[in-house]
């Protein structure tokens, strides 16, 4: 039970973080829209958790990933050009802890950004049960 309690908590922090993406405004240009991102979380590999971005541009786009703390110190940063991108990150969880982080997706042809933001929690579930033997 407490394994399944594990996966439905991260099928829900997968789902939210599926779902949820944050795009700032621009001025309304209708050219601008052929730019789309988006962050998934896919799973744990060896404890650690691991997202999957995937970007839809034009081919000569240059998309501009950088992921931040809650202080806004800079942890990775990376520049990726090409159409219909898709890169895999590994994060490291003992580096930031249960601390949000934020990831923001830079197009510099269009001027558009999308921001997400990683939240991780942590909930334990202990469960006690009694059977009759024979």
């Amino acid at each position: 039970m407490k394994k399944a309690m594990r996966n439905l908590g991260i099928a829900l922090i997968a789902l939210t973080l599926g779902f949820s993406t944050v795009t700032l405004a621009n001025d309304g240009d209708k050219d601008k829209t052929n730019h789309t991102s988006e962050l998934k979380f896919i799973g744990n590999l060896e404890n650690q958790p691991v997202f999957q971005l995937d970007l839809s541009n034009s081919q000569d786009d240059e998309i501009t990933v950088t992921f931040r703390d809650e202080a806004g110190n800079v942890i990775y940063v990376n520049t990726f050009k090409g159409a219909n991108v898709s890169k895999k990150f590994m994060l490291k969880a003992e580096e930031f802890g249960d601390t949000a982080l934020n990831v923001s997706v830079k197009s510099k042809k269009n001027n558009v950004t999308d921001v997400y933001t990683i939240n991780r929690s942590h909930t334990y579930v202990e469960e006690t049960t009694v059977n009759k033997l024979k």
